[in-house]
C-alpha cells in the first residue's frame, strides 16, 4: 500500500522542471526583496520583485524597475544568477553539484536531464548536460573579454561587471541590461547604436545562444563538413540564417533609411537579430511602422531553438510546419527536408506548440488590452514578447497593473518551460493501445 501511495504521488520529468523553474523564481523573488538589493535600501515590494525574477528566470528582459538605476550591485548579482540559472535550466545547473557528491544518477533523474536539455537519448543526457554547461561558460568569458574594452573605456574598472552581466544576458538570450540611470532610464543598448564593437559581440552571443547546444554538439563534431550535420543543425542553421537576413533586409529598406549607411546597417541587423528572444534594443521601438512592429511580433513568437537558451515557438517547429505545407502544395504523402522524412508525430507536435502558443498569444493580448485599456496591437506587441520570452516593449510593461502583469508573468513562465513540457506536465500519457476508431473524411480548407 505504502509503494501504491508513493507511485502515485512521484511527479513526472515534466513536472519536476516547472515546480523547479517556480521554486527558483520565488527564491529571487525574495533575494530581491532585502533592503541590500536596491539603490534606496527598501528593498523590492513583492509584485516588483516577483515580476523581475520571473523575467530573468525565464530569460525575457520585460522590466517594471529600471535594472541599471533601481537594483544595487547585489540586486544586479542576484539578476544575474537567475538569468544563467534560467538559460541553462535549472536541472542543467543543479546536476554539477550532484557529481561532485561522487554518486551515480538514477533513472529517474537522467530521464528528467533528458526532457531539460533535450539530449539525444536517455544515455547521453548527463555527459550532453556537462558539455552545454561547458560551451555556456566559454562563449560567456570570451563575450565578455570582447565587451571589455568598450565598457572599460566608458566606465572604467565597472565596466567589468558590466561586460560579465552583458554577456551574459546576450547568451542567454535575457535581454536585461544596466546601462539605465535615474535620468535615462531604461535606456536598453541605445546609447551605443553606431558602435561596432559592442553591436557584433552581442549580436553573435544572441545568435551562437540561440542556435542550441544539439547544433553546437555538430558544428565540434562535424566543423564544416555540413553534410554531417543531423537535420536538426540544418534546419535549424537555415531558419536561423532566413530570419535574420530577411527581416534585416526589409529593415535596411523600409525602417531606417534616415540613418547613415553604417548605422543603418548595424541597426537592421540588430532589430532582426533581437526578436529571437533577446530582448535588447538600439533604437526606439515605438519609432517602428504597424508593419515592422508585426514583423518582430512573428519573429518574436518563433524564437530560438531547441535545447538553446532561448525560448519561442523554436525555429524546428516553423521550418516543420513550413515544409508541411511545401509537401501539402506537391501532394505528397510524407513530409521530406534534406533528403529525410519527418515521422508524423513530429509534425503533429508541431502543429499542436502553434496552437498553443498562438492561443497563449492571442488570450494575453485581449486579456492585456481588456484590462488596462491598452490598443490591441500595443497589447499583441506586449503578449508576443512574454510568451516568447523576448522582453521587447513599446514602453508600456512599467505601466501596467497588477492583473496584466500576472498574464505576462504567466505567459513569460510558460513560454520558458516550452510548449511540450507544459502539455505532459498537466496531462496524464495515456497507454497506446492498437485499438482505432473508425476513419472518416471531412472537408478543410
Amino acid at each position: 500500500m505504502k509503494d501504491k501511495f508513493y507511485r502515485r504521488r512521484r511527479f513526472t520529468a515534466p513536472q519536476i522542471i516547472l515546480l523547479g523553474f517556480a521554486a527558483v523564481i520565488l527564491i529571487g523573488a525574495l533575494l530581491l526583496m532585502l533592503p541590500i538589493s536596491t539603490c534606496d535600501r527598501e528593498g523590492a515590494s513583492f509584485g516588483d520583485a516577483l515580476f523581475t525574477s520571473t523575467s530573468a528566470v525565464c530569460v525575457t528582459g520585460l522590466v517594471v524597475r529600471d535594472t541599471g538605476s533601481y537594483f544595487s550591485v547585489f540586486g544586479q548579482c542576484v539578476i544575474l544568477l537567475l538569468i544563467q540559472i534560467g538559460g541553462l535550466g535549472v536541472v542543467t545547473v543543479l546536476s554539477p553539484f550532484f557529481m561532485l557528491t561522487g554518486r551515480g544518477f538514477s533513472l529517474g533523474e537522467r530521464s528528467i536531464m533528458l526532457e531539460a536539455s533535450t539530449a539525444p537519448n536517455m544515455s547521453d543526457a548527463v555527459r550532453f548536460t556537462a558539455f552545454a554547461a561547458k560551451i555556456t561558460f566559454s562563449v560567456e568569458l570570451i563575450g565578455a573579454l570582447a565587451l571589455l574594452p568598450v565598457f572599460c573605456s566608458d566606465f572604467g574598472a565597472k565596466g567589468i561587471f558590466m561586460a560579465l552581466f552583458h554577456s551574459v544576458s546576450a547568451f542567454c538570450n535575457a535581454g536585461f541590461d544596466i546601462l539605465g540611470s535615474e535620468g535615462t532610464p531604461f535606456a536598453s543598448l541605445m546609447p551605443y547604436a553606431a558602435n561596432a564593437a559592442l553591436n557584433i559581440p552581442i549580436m553573435l552571443l544572441i545568435v551562437l545562444g540561440g542556435i542550441g547546444f544539439l547544433t553546437w554538439r555538430d558544428v565540434f563534431a562535424h566543423k564544416h563538413h555540413l553534410r554531417k550535420y543531423s537535420l536538426q543543425s540544418k534546419m535549424v542553421l537555415l531558419a536561423t540564417g532566413l530570419l535574420i537576413l530577411l527581416p534585416a533586409l526589409y529593415f535596411f529598406f523600409f525602417e531606417f533609411s534616415t540613418l547613415p549607411f553604417g548605422e543603418r546597417l548595424l541597426v537592421s541587423l540588430f532589430q532582426a537579430v533581437t526578436p529571437r528572444t533577446a530582448g535588447f534594443n538600439t533604437v526606439s521601438l515605438t519609432l517602428l511602422s504597424g508593419a515592422g512592429a508585426m514583423i518582430m511580433v512573428l519573429l518574436m513568437l518563433i524564437g530560438g531553438s531547441p535545447g538553446s537558451t532561448a525560448g519561442g515557438m523554436k525555429t524546428t517547429t516553423f521550418a516543420v510546419l513550413f515544409s508541411n505545407m511545401i509537401a501539402v502544395f506537391r501532394r505528397k504523402k510524407h513530409v521530406e527536408c534534406f533528403g529525410r522524412r519527418l515521422p508524423q508525430d513530429i509534425v503533429k507536435q508541431s502543429a499542436t506548440i502553434l496552437i498553443l502558443y498562438l492561443s497563449l498569444f492571442f488570450v494575453g493580448a485581449i486579456l492585456i488590452s481588456a484590462i488596462d485599456t491598452v490598443p490591441i496591437v500595443t497589447a499583441f506587441y506586449e503578449a508576443a514578447s512574454a510568451v516568447g520570452t523576448v522582453g521587447l516593449t513599446l514602453g508600456i510593461t512599467p505601466t501596467l497593473g497588477s492583473a496584466s502583469r500576472i498574464v505576462l508573468m504567466l505567459l513569460m513562465y510558460f513560454g520558458r518551460v516550452g510548449g511540450l513540457t507544459m502539455i505532459y506536465a498537466a496531462v496524464a500519457a495515456e497507454k497506446n493501445t492498437d485499438s482505432k476508431f473508425p476513419e472518416e473524411r471531412i472537408t478543410v480548407g
